[in-house]
C-alpha cells in the first residue's frame, strides 16, 4: 500500500504477530455431536498494516495477510487427534498448498468514539479465502495508547461461502457446522 498522496494526519501501523492473537472456533453437529470435539484453532502466522487518519477515522484502511499453513489445533487432545485434525485442516479444508494466503483488505470504515483514544469500528472489507472473495464486515473495539494500536473483536463466517466443505467423521454422524467464529486481539506499532 502506497502512502503517496495520503494526508499528513495518516499514520502507518504494523501488526505485531507476536503480541497479537487470532483464533478460529468450529462447532460439531450431527447425530453424535455430543461426543465430538469442537476444535479451537490458533492462527500463528499473520501480518498486516493499518493506515489511520487521525482526523477522519472513517478514511483509515487495513490490509492483513494470514498464512493458513500456520493454523494449529490448540485444544487439550491426544497428539494423534491433533495431527489428524491439523492434516485435514491443511489438506482437505483450506488446501493450504493451493491457497497459501488469506487476505482481508478494507478501506471502508465506520467509527464512533467511545472514550479518549477509543473507538467502536466496523470494517467493511473484502476477505479472499480459498480462491473466493466476499465482503466481510468485522466489528472491533480499537484503542490508541502512545505508539500502540490495539483492536479486539470477533466475527463469524460460513465455510460454504468460500466453497469449503466442513469436515465430517464417523461416516457423517459427526461433522463441523458451516459457521465458524473468529476472535482476535491485535496489537500494532506506529511506524516512523
Amino acid at each position: 500500500m502506497s502512502t503517496a498522496g495520503m494526508p499528513q494526519t495518516t499514520v502507518r501501523y504494523l501488526i505485531d504477530g507476536k503480541k497479537s492473537s487470532f483464533t478460529v472456533r468450529a462447532f460439531s453437529t450431527g447425530l453424535l455431536s455430543a461426543f465430538a470435539h469442537s476444535p479451537t484453532i490458533a492462527i500463528l502466522d499473520f501480518e498486516g498494516e493499518i493506515f489511520v487518519n487521525s482526523d477522519a477515522i472513517a478514511e483509515s484502511s487495513l490490509r492483513m495477510v494470514i498464512h493458513p499453513a500456520s493454523l494449529i489445533v490448540t485444544d487439550d487432545i491426544s497428539e494423534k487427534d491433533r495431527e489428524e485434525i491439523n492434516r485435514r485442516t491443511h489438506d482437505e479444508v483450506l488446501e493450504s498448498d493451493s491457497f497459501p494466503e488469506i487476505v482481508f483488505e478494507c478501506s471502508r470504515v465506520s467509527a464512533s468514539k467511545s472514550g479518549e483514544g477509543q473507538y467502536w469500528v466496523t470494517l467493511n472489507g473484502e476477505l479472499s479465502l480459498h480462491g473466493i472473495t466476499h465482503i466481510q464486515p468485522i466489528s472491533a473495539r480499537v484503542s490508541f495508547s502512545g505508539d500502540v494500536l490495539r483492536a479486539t473483536g470477533d466475527f463469524s463466517l460460513r465455510q460454504s461461502d468460500y466453497e469449503i466443505r466442513p469436515v465430517t467423521a464417523a461416516g457423517g454422524t459427526i461433522k463441523l457446522k458451516d459457521e465458524l467464529k473468529l476472535s482476535f486481539a491485535i496489537s500494532a506499532r506506529r511506524q516512523a
